[in-house]
């Protein structure tokens, strides 16, 4: 069975079952981590032997990211990253930090950033955790994060959200209606921070092709196209999982759109899709078990 392609991987219907989650998030909560854990062994072993499809694109996806064939272990390790990173938002959604080692690099270039004005856009991908971020940033005085996604996955991951936590689905601003901008804009002008990710596009939206993990892949214009049009400082974000309890959260500059033209726009946006590209080729070097793409990322863009 051949993996889907990148455009299609919307249309994969995402194995959650709501009372499931809801019964681990009180097992998690109740008897701890540690035995959480453990249930997450057999989730991933499960996955990793009896889904195909994204076995063979994780495949794929480490054999560049590794520079080796990769085996199940490998694979494996990918899948058990991604159902930790899950498995701990249970805990972070729920204010126990004291749980994570969390280190932050970066977070100097983005504070300058907002004691210039209020309000920057952080532009993320399917990398490690976004919710080390979003947790921590709703119980930390000054670092107030939203994030832009599209209806249909806002409301999948409200869902989500409210099975662990109901407070959590008020970060949530759903692209695609008429005062989605105007949302935005008022949330940064409040002083937060916006977050998008950019490593996945929605059907016929276009895309530019960047080198990305050496050969041609196409990412979003539209992420960009809102950085833009919101004129705010952007930043690469990630929330790397480094095993265990560790987290590393790391914030890059990769563009500012604050006062640019009409007419330079484009070129900006270009400008800023290659260096978000190169971004997110770095850190899924440093950390490649952390990218969640469970698909052949390049397959349409070959």
């Amino acid at each position: 069975m051949s993996p889907p392609a990148a455009g299609d991987w919307k249309q994969q219907q995402e194995r959650s079952n709501l009372p499931l989650l809801k019964l681990m998030v009180w097992l998690s909560l109740t008897f701890g981590r540690a035995l959480g854990r453990l249930v997450l062994h057999g989730i991933a072993a499960y996955f990793t032997l009896f889904s195909p499809r994204a076995r063979a694109a994780s495949r794929l996806y480490l054999g560049r990211v590794l520079g080796r064939r990769p085996g199940w272990r490998d694979c494996y390790r990918h899948v058990f990253s991604f159902a930790s990173t899950i498995h701990d938002r249970i805990y972070l959604l729920n204010g126990q930090f004291e749980r994570f080692d969390i280190t932050v690099h970066g977070a100097d270039a983005l504070r300058a950033a907002l004691a210039r004005q209020p309000g920057a856009l952080l532009i993320g991908a399917h990398l490690g955790s976004f919710e080390v971020l979003r947790a921590m940033g709703r119980d930390q005085a000054g670092l107030r994060v939203s994030m832009l996604m599209y209806e249909e996955n806002a409301r999948k991951i409200n869902a989500t959200l409210a099975a662990i936590n109901p407070r959590s689905t008020a970060d949530i601003l759903p692209l695609g209606q008429l005062d989605s901008m105007l949302a935005a804009r008022d949330r940064l002008d409040q002083g937060h921070l916006v977050g998008m990710l950019a490593d996945r596009s929605l059907g016929p939206d276009p895309t530019l092709a960047v080198d990305f993990l050496g050969q041609p892949a196409g990412f979003p214009l539209g992420p960009f196209r809102v950085a833009a049009m919101l004129g705010r400082p952007v930043f690469f974000m990630t929330g790397l999982y480094l095993g265990g309890r560790r987290y590393q959260l790391h914030f890059e500059p990769l563009a500012d759109f604050t006062g640019i033209t009409r007419s330079g726009r484009e070129a900006a946006i270009a400008a800023a899709i290659q260096a978000y590209a190169r971004c997110l080729e770095k850190y899924c070097r440093q950390a490649p078990y952390n990218w969640f793409n469970f698909f052949d990322f390049w397959q349409t863009h070959a």
